[in-house]
């Protein structure tokens, strides 16, 4: 990786490396050969979960463990991840080996989350436990600053299925309706409909399961406003 993409992306992370070996590891995928970023994954993943449990141990002091343990689980699940690497746009410094890059791997949930845990680990190593810590309350400040005491902690398709189910209508539908842009850089249109009614939502997003849940809690807010036995 030439050093004018490294320089970029430590602009992104708001974060100077010193060994920038450490920073071409950690986004390194294993299907480029043995020397990857997995032993990085492995530490950044155990550093964002403390501090995450930290964060909710002290906001919420009064909560039982039991949910305590579903708010860290869904700030630190794959999808969360995931919008993390977006927004710094991880997709386009991965280091993939031919496969992955012709099966679209630099767009999988699940290597960005990876790749953001192995940031995470690289930056603890590179520095110390507050740059790591720093790190995470910036880039995951939107997410922590929304969990609260009422947060249900399921995504929109799956309260979407829910509410259709407790009516007994039929479950919604998910149409891809477009699909531009380069591979590396592609856009989804995704259309989430409604069986027998009219209640229908497209959005747009870098991921069809991205632009899936941005469109089902579009129709969501449209079932709690009309009656769907209408349609």
């Amino acid at each position: 990786m030439k050093q004018n993409q490294l320089s970029a992306l430590m602009r992104k992370l708001d974060y100077e490396f010193n060994d920038t070996k450490l920073l071409i590891l950690a986004l390194t995928h294993r299907s480029k050969g043995s020397n990857n970023y997995e032993r990085l994954e492995f530490l950044g993943d155990s550093i964002l979960g403390f501090v995450v449990a930290e964060f909710l141990f002290k906001k919420f002091p009064k909560l039982a463990e039991g949910k305590l343990s579903r708010m860290r689980s869904s700030l630190v699940r794959k999808e969360t991840l995931a919008l993390v690497a977006r927004e710094l746009d991880l997709s386009s410094f991965l280091i993939l080996g031919e496969g992955e890059l012709k099966s679209g791997g630099f767009n999988r949930d699940s290597i960005l989350a990876d790749t953001v845990e192995s940031l995470i680990g690289a930056i603890y190593l590179d520095s110390n436990f507050d740059a790591a810590s720093r790190f995470i309350y910036t880039r995951f400040r939107t997410y922590l600053d929304a969990v609260s005491e009422e947060s249900t902690f399921k995504d929109a398709k799956s309260r979407l299925q829910e509410a259709m189910q407790k009516q007994g209508l039929p479950l919604p539908n998910y149409d891809i309706v477009e699909a531009v842009g380069e591979q590396h850089n592609q856009r989804f249109t995704v259309e989430c409909s409604l069986p027998d009614s009219p209640i229908s939502s497209q959005a747009t997003a870098r991921s069809r399961r991205q632009a899936e849940q941005k469109a089902a809690a579009e129709v969501l807010q449209l079932v709690k406003q009309v009656n769907v036995n209408g349609g």
